[in-house]
């Protein structure tokens, strides 16, 4: 048992989402999105966290971050959870960082999230992105969407993430899980063999290069159905961030691609519960109209909100607009809110009445 097991159960049991070590600092978790220092533990020295992390890495990946100094993989420990490993050096040495990734996928009713959420596991093709800040919880919407789809269609999924997070048994679907620099060099040459791999559904951890973004649209124009996600807070801004991924000259064409093959954006954040116990989530969702494919070839993405308005009746919301209710259902705080609001003039009155 590596010496780092006992932290890690100790983050699982007390709810936390991350573990933060340090040289020169007492490990830390983050609970209910607070960090907080973990009682009774000493400082950690440089040599003595290098040898804690060095027990938990392959042989292969320890001279990666020798090499790099950086590392990014899974570990699982066994009744516990799997974690997402992030290995760095900063001022004061080595450092680590451990997010928890749930044994069990949480569905999608126990996530609360909207129905129309759930219904992108029945799409046959397109392009979804799902969309929000670190540790917003885009990857357990999209492990929750996925297993849904397991449970009902009988499809060839590719996930291809770094590190691989959410592990899928095979019961409807088949899956084939791939990490990058374990399994495959990088999500581009990923991509491409995802198209001649049979892959019906492709998902891919993060789009964060321009040549990702471009495979991933061109795997959905060719039938595919591609998940990605993004660090975008809404739908319009995502649009603007893949669209001026490419050079100018590049535009007019992606946009031409990206109009035919978006099918759905789903924007998320997490914020604490107003009784301070939690976090809830939060989603803006631009579903496919008959008008979105002409907004998004004109650049006119202004517009994006006022389909979301004419689209409520097929499930669509606008973040501010579920932030408000959010706040008049007392779910989550005034303050709160105002400080992820776009249009914060509209939420100043509630912090008067806060």
């Amino acid at each position: 048992m590596a010496q780092l097991d006992r932290l890690l159960t100790y983050l699982k049991e007390n709810d936390g989402s991350d573990l933060h070590l340090a040289s020169g600092l007492e490990p830390r978790i983050r609970a209910r999105g607070k960090i907080r220092v973990i009682e009774g533990e000493g400082t950690l020295s440089d040599d003595g966290l290098r040898g804690l992390m060095e027990e938990l890495a392959s042989e292969r990946q320890w001279n990666e971050f020798v090499s790099s100094n950086d590392l990014d993989f899974a570990y699982g420990l066994e009744g516990v959870a799997r974690f997402r490993a992030n290995y760095f050096v900063q001022d004061n040495g080595a450092a680590a960082v451990f997010r928890i990734i749930p044994e069990e996928i949480i569905g999608l009713e126990q996530l609360n999230l909207p129905e129309c959420i759930g219904e992108l596991a029945d799409l046959e093709s397109g392009l979804v992105l799902v969309t929000g800040p670190t540790g917003s919880g885009k990857s357990t919407t999209l492990a929750a969407i996925i297993d849904r789809m397991n449970k009902t269609h009988c499809r060839h999924v590719v996930t291809i993430e770094d590190p691989v997070e959410f592990v899928h048994q095979n019961k409807q679907s088949v899956f084939s899980h791939r990490e990058v620099g374990l399994h495959t060099q990088g999500f581009p040459p990923a991509l491409r063999s995802a198209i001649r791999q049979d892959a019906d559904v492709i998902l891919v951890g993060e789009m964060r290069e321009r040549e990702t973004i471009a495979l991933a649209i061109t795997a959905a124009e060719m039938g595919a159905l591609v998940f990605a996600t993004l660090h975008t807070n809404n739908a319009a801004k995502t649009i603007d961030r893949i669209i001026d991924a490419f050079p100018a000259e590049e535009q007019n064409m992606i946009r031409m691609s990206l109009s035919e093959s978006l099918t759905a954006i789903v924007s998320q954040l997490l914020l604490p519960t107003a009784d301070g116990k939690g976090r809830i989530a939060t989603t803006e969702i631009l579903l496919k109209t008959p008008g979105l494919p002409n907004v998004i070839r004109e650049g006119n993405t202004q517009m994006i909100y006022s389909i979301i308005q004419s689209g409520k009746g097929h499930g669509m919301q606008a973040m501010d607009d579920v932030l408000f209710q959010f706040v008049k259902d007392g779910k989550i705080l005034a303050q709160d809110a105002y400080m992820k609001a776009a249009d914060k003039s509209r939420f100043a009155p509630l912090l008067e009445d806060d």
